[in-house]
């Protein structure tokens, strides 16, 4: 375990600033959805699948990236990656057709799969229990870092220097990203430990467990609805449904972002204080999740009444979801701690990718079919609710006396 805090903040900040960079280029897309939109004539599911494109590269590289984040840890995976990040990302910056950017985006996504994964699993071997559901809270405020910088700065920034150019300063802060890492990360000691431990443990261990089968539909869908809604349709929403601009949704999605950053701070401080009480992240999750559900209905209603104010509602009070993804963790040995994650993170971030592909498949059939747009868009969340639902009813079902 890591005793000297001075050490410990070296690593998370060295693992931080890769992870804000990963969440910057993952939202992006929805402050560039005006411009994408005029210049390559996207659709409403083009912009789901080109947003999704990430997620597609970031799902595809989490099960492999179990057996090498066990074996060779942290810093040889995540520093190796991200070159990958950096090519992908001048690659954008260079595209010229759908197609281009399509192909860019997934790259993107590989080459930032690990920047979560891999910090929580040095977290899960390095730092204390009670500690390791603050560091993943204060990860994810570190992801809202990047999802503010993604808003109101990069619209600031476009008519200046254009969107090209904006992904050419990403590649190098990747770059410098990279540097840190290597400095900054210790060695993987525990390599022949885990590796021990992990003769008698495979992908199924983990896909068998109750508590891992549970939470499939709420990672897949409800969890990765979360996000894709965070990280584009909040921004088409309030452009096509509440009539807002391109500065006033830029706007609204940084605002979103910051009261999301201090909630993640305030929730990553208060988690091992209520755990005190008896609140466990059973009881929690069991408690919190319907106050997202009553918000998300409450937008689906409400349509062009819902903007920026609701959204950031609904975001925070589905922060309690982020629960999972730790606890998931927990659940399983130590040498386990690489696979039980980036099996988890399948789910999410393959369930983002559909969850944003989708709704743009149904915001286009529904307007097909003769709805409004803003009807689409309203028929579509509506939808999202009830997959949700039922995903709660299901987690519930398997967890009834826990």
């Amino acid at each position: 375990m890591i005793n000297k805090i001075n050490k410990s903040v070296i690593i998370f900040c060295a693992f931080a600033f890769g992870f804000f960079i990963s969440n910057l280029v993952r939202s992006i897309t929805a402050t560039l959805t005006p411009v994408l939109t005029l210049e390559f004539d996207l659709s409403a599911a083009n912009l789901g699948l080109l947003a999704g494109g990430y997620f597609i590269g970031f799902a595809f590289m989490q099960l492999p990236l179990g057996f090498l984040l066990d074996r060779f840890g942290p810093k040889k995976i995540i520093s190796s990656f991200l070159v990958i990040a950096v090519v992908g990302t001048i690659s954008f910056a260079l595209a010229k057709s759908f197609n281009g950017l399509l192909l860019s985006r997934i790259f993107i996504g590989i080459g930032v799969s690990a920047c979560m994964m891999g910090p929580l699993t040095g977290y899960r071997v390095w730092f204390a229990e009670k500690y390791q559901q603050r560091a993943n809270s204060w990860m994810l405020m570190v992801a809202n870092f990047g999802f503010v910088s993604s808003t109101l700065p990069v619209q600031l920034l476009l008519p200046i220097i254009g969107w090209r150019w904006i992904f050419g300063l990403i590649a190098i802060l990747i770059i410098f990203s990279i540097i840190f890492i290597l400095i900054a990360i210790p060695k993987w000691d525990q390599k022949n430990e885990i590796n021990e431990e992990n003769k008698n443990h495979t992908f199924s261990t983990i896909w068998k467990n109750k508590f891992f089968i549970s939470v499939i539909p709420l990672g897949f869908f409800n969890y990765g609805g979360i996000m894709a809604i965070q990280t584009l349709w909040a921004g088409p929403w309030m452009l096509n449904v509440t009539g807002y601009n391109a500065l006033q949704s830029a706007t609204g999605l940084f605002w979103i972002n910051i009261v999301m950053l201090v909630g993640f701070f305030v929730w990553g401080y208060i988690l091992p204080k209520l755990s005190e009480f008896g609140l466990s992240s059973m009881k929690l999750l069991k408690l919190g999740l319907p106050l997202g559900y009553i918000v998300l209905l409450i937008i689906a209603y409400l349509g062009q009444k819902a903007g920026a104010t609701l959204f950031t509602l609904y975001i925070l009070t589905s922060i309690v979801i982020s629960l999972i993804q730790p606890a998931v963790a927990l659940n399983f040995h130590k040498s386990l701690a690489g696979k039980s994650l980036t099996s988890f993170n399948v789910l999410l971030f393959s369930g983002t990718f559909f969850m944003q592909w989708g709704i743009g498949l149904c915001i286009d059939y529904f307007q097909s079919t003769g709805y409004s747009l803003i009807n689409s868009y309203k028929i579509s969340f509506l939808i999202f609710f009830i997959v949700c639902l039922f995903s709660y009813i299901f987690f519930l079902s398997l967890n009834k006396n826990e």
